[in-house]
């Protein structure tokens, strides 16, 4: 009871957007199966899922951009009711026709409208919390989010044979009613004031440009490079591994994969309240290099025990602790360390330096998978989160300097 009580005393709206999360999410079931829908259903091979991967990363790369300027200029709910609402009849429309490349298509529209709102929801979470708050704020918010997935990943898997179409339309009804939640009870969205003095890297800076913001602050383009990196790492999880599984166990490959999908939402929702509440006192950019630490050993562990069906389970169990890490220190380190004014510009750049260095990623994967194996295939996907815990470590051994009047409270 003590971890959840961590989470009392933040602001109504962060609730029902806590709610929103695990509803829209109880419907996420394409996404776990995508690569297995374009191998064993549309028949294609890891270099061209690639191609897809990286067409799709391009494609949504305007959206990204869009979205952070809505986000900075226009109401961030409305925002959040349009996109999902297009995205809503993109995936009616994918349950009611036949599997194929249209279906794709209209999935990938689906997908920019969900880029879109992105940087509205995050910003949402920041701008109604204070600086002291953050993290258990982003916290709830991945929390929920993986509260809904912890069964549609291996219901997706069930569903995948013979009744794909209906995961569609599951994910299009939650979508729906995470919207209406949104729409009905969230009233106010006026952003909180915070007079902290953690808080004065956040005011606003109107009618400034956000690369000159970036000029400002190189830390957060040393924190780009990091996390670039480490999500081209991360992204291999929903590419190379569940191929992995289909070459060695064939057709079980959807099943296996949407079980160990849907224990990494058990392992966040178990995980995330624990380690948010222990490794309170542990700075966001230590919990970063953290992360990305263990995200590297549970792929280990993966391709030690490939062909033995536990220690998949095992390595998803280290690939998630690595992964709460990540994700409960991210955003909090942003936004406390850019204006306020400029929340949805920098992630909606951060969403696009994101998906180039992942989709690039992916296509080098994909190449490599299909000429060399998976074994090389692997140890660049290690050398990429070698590369992102050593960026994490020179982050946090500059940002101090930087931005000193985080660290000050902690020093008196």
């Amino acid at each position: 009871m003590n971890l959840l009580n961590q989470y009392r005393g933040l602001r109504r709206e962060i609730y029902v957007l806590f709610f929103g999360r695990i509803v829209t999410n109880l419907g996420s079931m394409i996404w776990p199966v995508m690569t297995l829908i374009l191998s064993q259903k549309l028949g294609l091979s890891a270099a061209q899922i690639s191609y897809y991967f990286v067409a799709s990363s391009i494609i949504t790369l305007p959206a990204d951009i869009i979205g952070g300027k809505l986000a900075d200029r226009f109401n961030k709910k409305r925002i959040i009711i349009i996109c999902d609402t297009v995205s809503i009849l993109c995936y009616f429309v994918c349950a009611a026709i036949p599997l194929g490349v249209g279906t794709v298509i209209i999935f990938i529209v689906a997908a920019i409208f969900q880029s879109m709102e992105y940087p509205s929801y995050d910003a949402l979470f920041a701008d109604m919390t204070l600086t002291k708050d953050r993290e258990r704020a982003y916290s709830l918010e991945y929390l929920g989010g993986n509260l809904g997935l912890v069964l549609s990943p291996t219901i997706a898997g069930i569903l995948f044979k013979d009744y794909l179409w209906l995961s569609f339309l599951i994910s299009g009804i939650a979508i729906a009613l995470s919207t209406v939640l949104i729409g009905v009870m969230i009233k106010d969205i006026t952003p909180v004031e915070d007079t902290s003095e953690e808080s004065e890297y956040q005011e606003k800076k109107e009618g400034v440009g956000v690369f000159r913001i970036l000029r400002e602050n190189p830390m957060l383009i040393l924190y780009l490079v990091c996390c670039a990196f480490y999500y081209g790492a991360y992204g291999q999880y929903g590419f190379i591994m569940p191929l992995d599984m289909a070459a060695v166990h064939g057709d079980s490959g959807a099943v296996i994969f949407g079980t160990v999908s849907s224990l990494n939402c058990i392992t966040v929702v178990i995980f995330t309240p624990l380690i948010t509440k222990l490794f309170e006192k542990v700075r966001d950019t230590g919990k970063i290099i953290i992360g990305r630490m263990l995200v590297l050993a549970g792929y280990l562990v993966f391709l030690l025990l490939i062909g033995f069906i536990p220690g998949y389970y095992a390595a998803m169990l280290i690939f998630t602790w690595g992964e709460i890490f990540s994700t409960v220190s991210e955003g909090p380190y942003i936004s406390t360390r850019i204006p306020a004014s400029h929340r949805g510009r920098i992630n909606g750049i951060m969403c696009v330096v994101a998906a180039v260095v992942t989709g690039s990623i992916d296509l080098t994967a994909g190449q490599l998978y299909d000429r060399v194996g998976s074994t090389w295939t692997w140890v660049f996907i290690f050398a990429l989160a070698v590369v992102s815990i050593v960026s994490a470590i020179f982050l946090k051994a500059l940002d101090k300097n930087a931005y000193p009047k985080l660290y000050k409270k902690s020093e008196e």
